[in-house]
């Protein structure tokens, strides 16, 4: 996470709306038998984060009982100093990230499929008014014949950390520059961050 406290982002409500929104994770595993990455779809839970790993997946001997970081994030765009309403400043990136850290267990066959499901009704429900689709849809007996060669899980998150670099940092003239060089690329999504969090006009 950025270093600056300008940018900290610790209001664990908005940031588990924001991850249960983005629903990707990049989550990074190091251990003595060796470190991985895996790209899973994530379930806001209770106590954390589910997601679930092929069984082949090199990451799956390493990962339950581990510590593990899980990177979701969120737009992110490029800045020229050109934007700028003072001269003499140089380039850098607005973006918005968060890290849950925690410990990770292995998910019994039951809370899988309860995930599974959970999972699936989450993102049918973010297509309405199309018909949701199901594991009912599925042939007799697949679902079942699938699912030994997949792997849940759950994150236990001990610690998140947010990161909100949006121009905060600039004076008024600078920010809305920034508003109207994003918008200029067609980088919409992050212009109106910006002018949310810096305060200029979208």
């Amino acid at each position: 996470m950025h270093p600056d406290p300008t940018f900290a982002w610790d209001d664990e409500a908005a940031i588990s709306a924001f991850v249960a929104d983005v629903a990707f994770a990049h989550v990074f595993i190091a251990g003595p038998a060796g470190v991985a990455v895996v790209h899973v779809p994530l379930l806001v839970v209770a106590d954390g984060l589910q997601f679930h790993l092929p069984r082949r997946n090199r990451a799956t001997p390493l990962i339950d009982g581990a510590t593990v970081i899980a990177s979701v994030t969120g737009p992110d765009a490029y800045v020229s100093p050109n934007w700028y309403a003072r001269p003499g400043q140089v380039p850098t990136w607005n973006y918005v990230a968060v890290e849950a850290e925690g410990s990770v267990r292995r998910l019994a066959d039951a809370e899988l499929v309860t995930h599974l499901d959970a999972l699936s009704a989450e993102h049918e429900r973010r297509l309405a008014p199309a018909p949701a689709w199901t594991r009912a849809k599925m042939a007799p007996g697949r679902f079942e014949a699938m699912l030994p060669a997949i792997a849940g899980y759950e994150l236990r998150v001990s610690q998140w950390r947010g990161t909100r670099k949006l121009s905060q940092n600039k004076p008024a003239a600078d920010a809305g520059g920034v508003v109207a060089g994003l918008k200029g690329i067609g980088r919409g999504d992050v212009a109106r961050l910006v002018a949310e969090a810096s305060g200029a006009r979208a």
